[in-house]
């Protein structure tokens, strides 16, 4: 009949659903290993102050912050809602799930409008949309249905240490991207020395908040994808980081000499 193989691809699909997210687990991994290779050596990704007609047709930023961000929240909640989510039971899935739809609620929703950043190229933009799309789907779909806690894990010492560390992280996120978005009033142009919070000690304090926060989110989760994901977040807006401490150092002759680029006191 027109619709078995369909049909069978769907019932393999269901019957190895964990394995095949096992599969995407390393397939980020190994994605992370190339991005950082590239950034390391000096590529920086083509958007924000290094966006470029390079690689593709411009986007305002504002639009392709919200496209891009939608599915990392939208894809989480359809798992929790429209599927069979078994796990749910467990109060710690629920808090888990819960991160990733908090996060990319704020991003979706609300940085989106607040963004004052340069247009937004093709090609990353799509990548960006692949990605949460990929992203969301294996963070939701393995809490949601394959993450086992014990029932008291909710109160464990490394399960209320990633929650604390994940709005810590959360809070330098939103805090640092405030100070950016402030920097220039409406209709200016031209960069400027960000100030206050993270960034007395750090340039990228937007990138560290974010990767503080992704790591306790895999020291919560506690699992194969969580700490994928993590270290996809370090490999990839660690580098630029750097790329942005350089730029501030050639670019003002006053840029504080004690400010490191990525992690306070250190790097």
């Amino acid at each position: 009949m027109a619709g078995e193989p369909e049909s069978s691809l769907l019932v393999y699909f269901l019957q190895n659903e964990e394995k095949i997210i096992t599969y995407m687990a390393y397939a980020m991994l190994l994605a992370a290993m190339v991005v950082f290779s590239c950034t390391v050596m000096g590529f920086s990704v083509p958007y924000g102050r290094y966006s470029s007609t390079k690689f593709g047709m411009l986007i305002n930023a504002n639009f392709a912050w919200f496209v891009q961000e939608l599915p990392a929240f939208a894809v989480p909640v359809w798992c929790v809602f429209c599927t069979d989510a078994v796990q749910l039971s467990n109060f710690a899935n629920n808090v888990l799930v819960g991160m990733m739809i908090f996060h990319y609620f704020q991003r979706t929703f609300i940085f989106s409008l607040l963004h004052r950043g340069k247009p937004t190229p093709l090609a990353p933009f799509i990548a960006a949309v692949f990605f949460c799309l990929y992203n969301g789907y294996m963070q939701g779909r393995y809490l949601t249905h394959f993450a086992v806690y014990e029932t008291n894990y909710h109160i464990s010492p490394r399960f209320l240490l990633g929650c604390s560390m994940f709005l810590g992280g959360m809070a330098i996120n939103i805090q640092s991207d405030r100070i950016l978005t402030n920097l220039r009033k409406p209709g200016e142009t031209g960069y400027k020395i960000p100030r206050g919070g993270m960034f007395d000690y750090i340039s990228g304090a937007n990138f560290f908040g974010e990767s503080l926060e992704w790591t306790g989110y895999a020291v919560a989760c506690w699992n194969l994808p969580a700490f994928v994901f993590a270290i996809f977040t370090v490999c990839n807006i660690g580098p630029r980081a750097f790329h942005h401490h350089k730029f501030y150092q050639e670019k003002f002759e006053d840029y504080p000499p004690e400010r490191k680029a990525f992690i306070p006191f250190l790097l």
